[in-house]
């Protein structure tokens, strides 16, 4: 089942939280939380980094459950 909205200008806008396993390095979470919020994947990646330095690897673990859970 597609999750796509057709809006009025006719662009597509994606609704929901999907991995992007196409531009992804590990997983796709990274690149599919940047999509949903349309932020840059870079900077989520960075987020992530100092997310898992700092709060001692607990980042890592709640990245690898999104991973395995989510579509």
């Amino acid at each position: 089942m597609s999750q796509i909205k057709h809006s009025e200008s006719g662009m597509t806008a994606r609704t929901g939280f999907r991995l992007d396993k196409v531009n992804g390095k590990f997983m796709g979470v990274c690149s599919g939380i940047a999509n949903t919020f349309g932020w840059d994947v870079t900077l989520v990646r960075f987020g992530f980094a100092l997310g898992t330095i700092f709060g001692f690897g607990s980042l890592l673990i709640i990245y690898l459950a999104i991973g395995l859970i989510a579509d």
